[in-house]
């Protein structure tokens, strides 16, 4: 959840939600723009994992080839219009 907080602050992202479920992490946020939500998946992904390995190294050896995340991710987005 920290991390989470950290990208925040440096990342224009606020997050909503998160939840998890079996084998799968659900994050509901909120970003600027000009952020495409391909960008923000890897950079969420590629953060998370870095401080997880850091925080508890023994998970990193749990992992063939060291990859926390999967390839695979689904997005949705949802335009605000004013009103």
């Amino acid at each position: 959840m920290s991390v989470c907080l950290e990208i925040s602050k440096c990342y224009e992202v606020y997050f909503l939600e998160i939840g998890i479920g079996k084998g799968h992490v659900h994050f509901f946020y909120q970003s600027v723009p000009t952020k495409s939500p391909t960008t923000m998946v890897k950079l969420m992904k590629s953060i998370t994992a870095r401080e997880i390995f850091k925080k508890h190294s023994e998970v990193k050896k749990k992992f063939w080839g060291g990859a926390f995340w999967s390839s695979r991710y689904f997005v949705n987005t949802v335009r605000v219009s004013k009103f």
